[in-house]
């Protein structure tokens, strides 16, 4: 099994740089697919309020057998509760749902600009809240743009620990990355493989076809070479293992410029722009 390599935090703690996403995974399938995903040695699982899968996580861990802390679990604030206490609320359900009593990352899951007055800062300051009483062992963002990023260096006292934003081929991100490495927020690459897109790319293939591996697998080492954290998602076994894959190769530098060059800029976005996304679920 291929060892992953560990991020260091702004706070201290490490992050797994390869996890297992379960965005759109059914609450019904969450506890089988993340006990797989265990099963063949990732040790990183992202999840968030806002996809309903909070409890298979928590089940897969605790059925696992694994202690609890070689489990690094993520989930994020539900886009509804950003008032300080539907906050705090919607933590202490985070917590019930997975059923531990911490989470190792909690994240804003989307600044919404254009809601709340704009104030995403008493929600940042909420969060700080979970991280000075442990049950958030690391606190973070998902989604913010610079200025974003600038008003809350302005406003608080804690540096958010990531950044986790969309980042692929074709939308490389690569001011708001760097942003981030200026100021010690890693960076995790939501949408990793543009949502399929970048797949039949003839760069990416070629190289791929130089390497002897897949396509994805191309794409996935670029994002770990670039230093981001990355968590494809996946729900068949043999893909779930060829994901994780990424640790016995490397790409040339040359090819890693190559596939960078593919970035499209705000074309390639996949995803809302956070500028304006405002979606609150019913």
């Amino acid at each position: 099994m291929s060892a992953v390599p560990g991020i260091t935090l702004n706070d201290g703690n490490t992050i797994p740089q390869l996890g297992f996403g379960v965005y759109q995974i059914g609450p019904e399938d969450t506890a089988q697919a993340v006990g797989k995903a265990l099963e063949i040695g990732y040790r990183h699982i992202d999840t968030a309020e806002m996809y309903g899968n909070e409890k298979g996580v928590g089940e897969a861990v605790r059925a696992s057998g694994l202690d609890r802390g070689d489990v690094f679990v993520t989930s994020k604030l539900n886009n509804g509760f950003h008032e300080p206490q539907d906050a705090r609320d919607a933590f202490e359900r985070t917590l019930s749902e997975l059923g531990f009593d911490y989470v190792d990352l909690f994240l804003i899951h989307w600044p919404l600009p254009t809601l709340y007055d704009g104030d995403f800062v008493s929600t940042w300051k909420t969060l700080e809240e979970f991280h000075r009483d442990g049950r958030a062992r690391s606190i973070g963002v998902s989604n913010f743009q610079i200025e974003h990023l600038e008003k809350l260096a302005a406003e608080t006292d804690t540096v958010p620990a990531v950044n986790q934003i969309e980042v692929h081929p074709y939308f490389a991100n690569d001011r708001v990355r760097g942003y981030g490495r200026e100021h010690g927020i890693a960076t995790e690459a939501w949408a990793p493989i543009a949502k399929g897109k970048v797949l039949d790319d003839p760069t990416i293939t070629q190289i791929a076809d130089n390497v002897d591996k897949t396509l994805a697998q191309v794409v996935l080492r670029w994002h770990i070479q670039r230093g981001d954290i990355v968590f494809p998602k996946s729900v068949t076994p043999s893909r779930m293992k060829e994901n994780f894959e990424l640790f016995d190769f490397e790409l040339d530098p040359s090819d890693v410029e190559a596939i960078t060059a593919l970035d499209q800029g705000e074309e390639g976005r996949t995803g809302p722009n956070p500028d304006t996304f405002a979606y609150v679920p019913s």
